[in-house]
């Protein structure tokens, strides 16, 4: 006959596997519920983001990416829509449904490296001429406007450094843009011209839009040939593209918004080839050549890149700068770099002379053979 401890025990264990039981009944129809909601979300059509180009209340004209644009309907949840506005549209019947809540992204910020550089002017070697120039320009403006208010004058909108390539012009970019704590906008001539009609007109516009908004800035376009080359009377439609582009661009300079506190700094290897629409007065009509460094030049750019280095006390500057007659800016500092490896591969700690002797010579191969080196230095 079973005792009343083991009925006890026999009931507590009935109670514990039936409370277990509705726990993992729980938990299971949670997770069901959470598929069920996963599939109804896959299952949904995806909605499309537009533009809204006009306003016919209670339709709108909206544009949609690939440049089409459609008559809609408006749900009468949305008020006081105004032209510019992204919206979400419904697919099937292409309805406006809701806003896209704006953050201030502008869409510009994918094709442009925004950032506060950290480049000083005392990282820039063989360049006073320049720097000076850049200082009078672009540094003055921006520090003291007042200054430009008191003569009468007006400062000029942007530069256009020019020269071999490798030879500092971004850098010299990135060293007024410290110097002015602005923010540096760089931006490749090439992307600025896209697929669609007006697309590039339209990253142009935001680009300066997005410069006035970070204000105090730079906006650096390296390669501006391929934006601003001479135009022709006739061409593919690529090309017609590539001069509507290049219009806004001259439209944003020239146009009604002030660029006060925001510069234009171009960048080309090709000035003959640009159109003189650029460099006339009131755009980018202040021309500094950044040309290959003199002895001095090569002097103080070795001194730069080999500050931090771990050099033999023997070494003979001046048999190391006659071999690099001739080298960029860039290719000085791949001289400093190659010779850091033959050393490493020697498994020392310090640069000889040797090491620098044969760097030059890889260097002036790879010259040769028609590389650069202008990511190294700009």
């Amino acid at each position: 006959m079973a005792s009343e401890d083991d009925f006890k025990d026999s009931m507590f264990s009935y109670t514990t596997g039936s409370s277990q039981l509705e726990e993992e009944n729980r938990v299971l129809r949670e997770t069901l519920n959470e598929l069920r909601e996963e599939l109804s979300r896959f299952r949904t059509p995806a909605l499309m983001v537009a533009e809204v180009v006009d306003l016919q209340h209670p339709n709108a004209v909206i544009s949609l990416p690939n440049g089409n644009k459609f008559f809609v309907n408006v749900s009468s949840t949305i008020k006081d829509l105004i032209p510019g506005e992204s919206v979400i549209v419904e697919q099937r019947n292409l309805t406006v449904v809701d806003r896209v809540n704006s953050s201030k992204q502008f869409n510009v910020e994918k094709f442009v490296i925004m950032e506060k550089p950290e480049t000083r002017w005392s990282q820039v070697g063989g360049l006073q001429d320049q720097i000076r120039e850049i200082k009078e320009v672009v540094e003055l403006p921006l520090k003291n406007p007042g200054l430009f208010k008191k003569v009468g004058i007006n400062p000029p909108k942007g530069i256009l450094l020019h020269g071999p390539p490798g030879t500092g012009k971004t850098l010299l970019a990135k060293a007024v843009a410290n110097s002015t704590k602005s923010t540096f906008i760089e931006i490749v001539g090439s992307e600025l011209v896209q697929k669609f009609i007006g697309e590039g007109a339209k990253l142009v516009k935001e680009v300066f839009a997005l410069a006035r908004e970070k204000a105090p800035a730079i906006i650096f376009i390296d390669e501006i040939d391929a934006l601003a080359a001479k135009r022709v009377d006739m061409g593919t439609s690529g090309e017609r593209e590539v001069q509507r582009t290049f219009m806004q661009f001259l439209a944003e300079i020239d146009g009604f918004k002030s660029l006060s506190n925001v510069k234009v700094v171009g960048c080309t290897n090709r000035l003959d080839i640009l159109d003189p629409a650029v460099t006339r007065p009131g755009r980018l009509d202040r021309l500094i050549e950044v040309s290959l460094p003199n002895t001095d030049g090569l002097r103080e750019i070795f001194k730069i890149h080999t500050a931090s280095m771990n050099l033999d006390g023997k070494i003979n500057l001046g048999v190391l700068i006659k071999k690099m007659d001739g080298f960029s800016g860039a290719e000085v500092r791949a001289v400093c770099t190659e010779a850091g490896y033959f050393a490493i591969r020697s498994k020392r700690h310090i640069v000889t002379q040797e090491d620098l002797l044969q760097a030059v010579e890889k260097v002036r191969r790879e010259e040769e053979k028609g590389t650069t080196f202008e990511h190294m230095f700009g």
